[in-house]
């Protein structure tokens, strides 16, 4: 038979032979054996990129070590070891009107609470003390006439009139006090409009 195909085109016969592509070349009786080098995508900085450095855990490559060698990490002798307190600063832009006379009413309860007590502990030390006695007996003495026994001043410094006087000023003062707070929670506001408030620096306790 005859072949009508015409010449064949040279096929990959020589690839029986020889590596493929991308493969090492088999050493022959007449080669020398070389080492191994695999591509490196950056050269080395000593030339050969294989002896004498060692890489570093940040990437960066120092001299005089094996190549074997594990990198150790150097700790930082500039690190800060003073605990940083954080500080915010804080403006007050407004106050509540109807929460400043809320709270201005219950201190000024609590204040006119603590007056009255202490008015009735110290007239009750001042009493133990003979205090009213002695100076109501000299009063009565140089207020005192043929027909009269002069001015009693244990009769008008009585406890229940002590207590009764102290109360109507703890009332007067709970009403200022509140009257007084509410209107300068308006003038604040007012005032924080035109200049912008207080400014206050609050720091984080460590």
């Amino acid at each position: 038979m005859t072949d009508t195909r015409g010449p064949q085109a040279q096929g990959y016969d020589g690839y029986g032979s020889g590596p493929l592509p991308g493969e090492r070349e088999p050493q022959g009786e007449g080669r020398q054996a070389q080492p191994y080098h695999p591509p490196q995508a950056y050269p080395s900085p000593q030339g050969d990129g294989a002896h004498g450095a060692a890489v570093a855990p940040g990437g960066a490559q120092r001299a005089g070590q094996q190549p074997g060698a594990a990198a150790v990490r150097l700790p930082r002798t500039g690190a800060r070891t003073t605990p940083r307190t954080r500080k915010a600063r804080l403006r007050v832009a407004k106050a509540d009107p109807w929460s400043v006379m809320k709270v201005s009413f219950l201190l000024s309860i609590a204040l006119g609470i603590c007056t009255v007590v202490a008015a009735a502990v110290l007239w009750m030390v001042m009493d133990a003390m003979g205090v009213f006695s002695t100076v109501g007996g000299t009063i009565s003495e140089a207020t005192g006439s043929n027909e009269s026994n002069g001015f009693d001043l244990q009769s008008f410094l009585s406890l229940p009139r002590v207590l009764i006087f102290t109360s109507v000023i703890a009332m007067i003062d709970v009403v200022l006090a509140t009257a007084l707070a509410t209107l300068g929670a308006f003038i604040y506001n007012l005032s924080a409009g035109f200049v912008g408030g207080v400014e206050l620096t609050l720091a984080e306790d460590e």
